[in-house]
């Protein structure tokens, strides 16, 4: 094979490669949540717990409805800030997270390490690769991540802002040490409306991290 052939066939592979992978900037993919065995056995209403996340720009939204508390994080990565909304059989409240707060997780997030494995998975329709995040405590979970479907917005989800692709099924680590697993099971790419994304001005009573802790 001559020279220019050689050349020419790197070029197309390489090209085929960057045009694999896609950069999301709009996106919604719905998962289901498996939750642990103790957990489901203390509520048997969790069943069917679902995760959502929404991605638009800067702008990310993350719904978790646990059938009996529904729980709604909007995250502006632009100005820092985040916003949860807790529905709790009707009693709303709302709680801001401002610069200070989210640049102190953020960093928490950062220090996760994420290692590729050899196996791979499709899920959703796309193909993804295991990783393994080991947490600054010395936790560890696992993630497969779309290799094709790469964020514009690094911060959508902190957890994650270190992996190089979307994740599509993933653990969660709770705070007792067990594990929640999370898969997808539909991603849409479609212009997201900025109006998912607004924080309510009315219906939630506003309380601070310790007020909730106290309620």
């Amino acid at each position: 094979m001559s020279h220019r052939l050689i050349l020419t066939f790197l070029l197309v592979c390489l090209t085929g490669s960057l045009l694999a992978q896609r950069t999301v900037s709009d996106a919604k993919i719905v998962y289901k949540m498996e939750l642990p065995p103790e957990q489901l056995q203390m509520d048997a209403m969790l069943e069917g717990s679902t995760f959502t996340q929404y991605m638009r720009g800067h702008m990310s939204r993350i719904d978790m409805d646990f059938n009996i508390v529904k729980y709604t994080y909007l995250i502006n990565s632009k100005d820092e800030t985040m916003t949860t909304l807790i529905d709790q059989h009707g009693n709303k409240y709302l709680i801001r997270a401002g610069r200070d707060q989210y640049v102190k997780d953020l960093k928490q997030y950062e220090n996760i390490v994420f290692k590729d494995q050899p196996e791979t998975r499709q899920i959703a329709g796309y193909n993804c690769r295991r990783a393994i995040g080991a947490m600054p405590d010395g936790k560890t979970f696992e993630v497969f991540y779309a290799t094709d479907l790469v964020p514009e917005n690094r911060q959508y989800n902190r957890r994650f802002v270190n992996l190089k692709g979307i994740p599509l099924e993933f653990e969660i680590v709770t705070k007792t040490g067990s594990k929640m697993r999370v898969m997808a099971t539909k991603v849409d790419l479609f212009p997201i409306p900025a109006s998912y994304f607004d924080v309510p001005k009315t219906g939630y009573k506003e309380v601070s991290q310790e007020e909730l802790k106290n309620m």
